[in-house]
C-alpha cells in the first residue's frame, strides 16, 4: 500500500471541511424546520365538531349549562331580581386553541421552544465539529513521515 501524497491529503481535507460546512447547514435547516413546525401548532385551530369525543361533551356541557341557567333564572325571580339586573346566566364556550389564545403563555412556550431547539441544534454542531477534527486528524497523521511524528500521534 502507498502513502496519500500531500495533494490527495490536502484534497480530502478539503472535502471533510465541506463536508462539514453543508452538515452544519442542515442542522440549521433542521432548527428552522422544528420551530416552523412549532409555530403551526402553537397556532393550530381544534374544533369541537372535528372530534366525536369532543363533541359528545360539548353537548353534555350545553345541557348542563342550560339546567345551570334555569336554576338561575328561577332563583333570580324567587329573590324579586329584574331579568339582565342579576348574575342570570353561566355562559359555555369552546376554547379552540386553548391558552395559546392568551399572548403571554404563547410568548413563554415559543422561547421554550426555541431554547430547547437551539440546545440540539449546539449539540448537534459540537458532534459535526468533532467528527471532523477527527477526521482531520486521522488524514493529517497519515502524512506523518519523521520518528518523533509517529510517536507523538500515539494514544497516551
Amino acid at each position: 500500500m502507498t502513502a496519500m501524497t500531500k495533494s490527495e491529503r490536502e484534497d480530502l481535507q478539503r472535502l471533510v471541511r465541506q463536508r462539514e460546512k453543508v452538515l452544519k447547514s442542515a442542522a440549521k435547516q433542521r432548527s428552522s424546520e422544528l420551530l416552523a413546525d412549532f409555530e403551526n401548532q402553537l397556532g393550530s385551530i381544534y374544533s369541537f365538531d372535528n372530534d366525536a369525543t369532543w363533541a359528545e361533551a360539548v353537548r353534555i356541557a350545553k345541557q348542563e349549562v342550560e339546567k345551570a341557567n334555569a336554576k338561575i333564572a328561577a332563583r333570580s325571580a324567587a329573590l324579586g331580581i329584574p331579568k339582565g339586573l342579576g348574575a342570570e346566566r353561566v355562559h359555555f364556550y369552546w376554547s379552540e386553541r386553548g391558552n395559546n389564545v392568551v399572548k403571554e403563555p404563547r410568548i413563554e412556550l415559543r422561547k421554550m421552544a426555541t431554547t430547547r431547539i437551539m440546545a440540539i441544534q449546539a449539540k448537534a454542531i459540537t458532534e459535526i465539529e468533532i467528527a471532523s477534527v477527527e477526521a482531520q486528524t486521522q488524514i493529517a497523521s497519515s502524512g506523518l513521515t519523521s520518528e518523533t511524528a509517529l510517536v507523538s500521534r500515539q494514544p497516551s
